[in-house]
């Protein structure tokens, strides 16, 4: 065991490559991600106006929509199709439009109509802009609902008890300054890990395959495969584990993300991802065991877990196949452990089925260390 571990320090030391995919990248991704989203939430998007009414109900609405914190009222356009051209240039993200006659039917109470338009081809930045507009929309109504129901005689709490019969207060759980560094990187950053590790065990063994030198290995391991494996392994797994330790330090005490659990629940929640990625990793390679369809394997996956996991789209909504696949993504696992214990701050033991899956993938590989030690011995490289 110990001349292996020596023999896969000394390739790891003359492999820039792998130190770049294991070290620097990764921690490169942290850094930038975490920067570029350090204000959290998108601030000032550029929006458009189309004021043909040009009345003073107009004008207090467009000053009323530019105090929201997320628009900049950046330009106003004499009619649609000159706001339209803008938004297809990216010179803003959308455009709200005021009609000729707004004030006019307002004080009549003819029903006027708003429409608002939005780029989602940026979906982030549409939404927003969607929900700001709205939400000035339903305001406008309801002061000019009031402005009506006063000059009938309405008391000031008739009014109210009118416009918003029932009051929503809402309290968003875990994440209430709605921060998109929170929301994103604390999932985000550690698929990005789990891909790494994907990527680097199927090229590890593909080397391994290349240069010819698995009979060497085993020879080290005394004809066990399993050993080799493991001593082979258990030298990334601790240059892996040491870039979890900063990334974990980083979010819940540099960065200080919500994390109601302990530190320490984290870092077993990224010792358990990391293991689960290495022998994903290994399961990869031996049952494609040349390193074009290994890789091709590898990467495949590591990008659908980001979609599969249930941080960006709910896999509730997701179609019923896609709902069982899910149990074959580590980082499935590791995003409801995130979220069971960081921010719902639940013991581990709540969500003990994903602990048990994630250990359930190294048995995996255990078990398919026969066909990882066959495909060394008999299978010839191929780029």
């Amino acid at each position: 065991m110990l001349e292996i571990l020596k023999r896969e320090i000394y390739a790891l030391a003359h492999e820039p490559l792998m130190w770049f995919c294991m070290i620097v990248a990764p921690l490169f991704c942290v850094v930038l991600f975490t920067s570029m989203m350090e204000e959290g939430l998108p601030e000032n998007l550029p929006l458009g106006v189309v004021d043909l009414d040009n009345s003073s109900t107009s004008r207090s609405l467009q000053r009323n929509l530019d105090a929201f914190q997320m628009v900049n009222i950046t330009e106003s356009y004499t009619d649609v199709r000159e706001a339209r051209k803008a938004m297809q240039r990216g010179d803003i993200y959308g455009f709200y439009y005021i009609p000729k006659g707004l004030q006019r039917k307002a004080n009549r109470q003819e029903q006027p109509t708003v429409s608002f338009y939005m780029n989602y081809s940026f979906i982030v930045a549409g939404s927003l802009l969607y929900k700001d507009q709205r939400t000035m929309s339903e305001l406008a109504s309801g002061a000019a609902i009031r402005t009506a129901l006063f000059a009938r005689g309405a008391t000031n709490n008739q009014a109210l008890a009118y416009i918003q019969p029932i009051v929503v207060e809402s309290h968003p759980i875990g994440n209430p300054w709605l921060n998109y560094n929170i929301y994103l990187s604390n999932t985000l950053l550690p698929g990005m890990l789990m891909l790494f590790i994907f990527m680097v065990t199927v090229y590890s063994f593909s080397m391994e395959q290349k240069r010819g030198t698995a009979d060497e290995l085993l020879r080290m391991a005394g004809g066990n495969m399993f050993r080799a494996v493991s001593a082979k392994m258990f030298v990334h797994f601790l240059v892996w584990f040491t870039v979890g330790t900063i990334m974990v330090v980083w979010f819940y005490e540099i960065l200080l993300f919500p994390c109601h659990c302990g530190m320490p629940v984290m870092w077993a929640a990224m010792l358990l991802l990391i293991l689960a990625s290495q022998a994903m990793g290994v399961f990869m390679f031996s049952a494609l065991p040349t390193p074009r369809m290994a890789l091709s394997f590898a990467s495949l996956w590591g990008v659908l877990s980001f979609s599969i996991c249930g941080m960006s789209f709910p896999l509730m909504a997701q179609p019923a196949p896609l709902q069982a696949m899910a149990w074959f993504f580590p980082l499935r696992h590791y995003f409801l452990l995130y979220v069971n214990c960081a921010l719902d701050g639940y013991p581990m033991l709540n969500a003990w089925p994903h602990v048990v899956c994630l250990l359930l993938f190294v048995v995996l590989a255990i078990l398919l260390t026969p066909r990882l030690k066959y495909a060394l011995q008999h299978y010839a490289y191929e780029a």
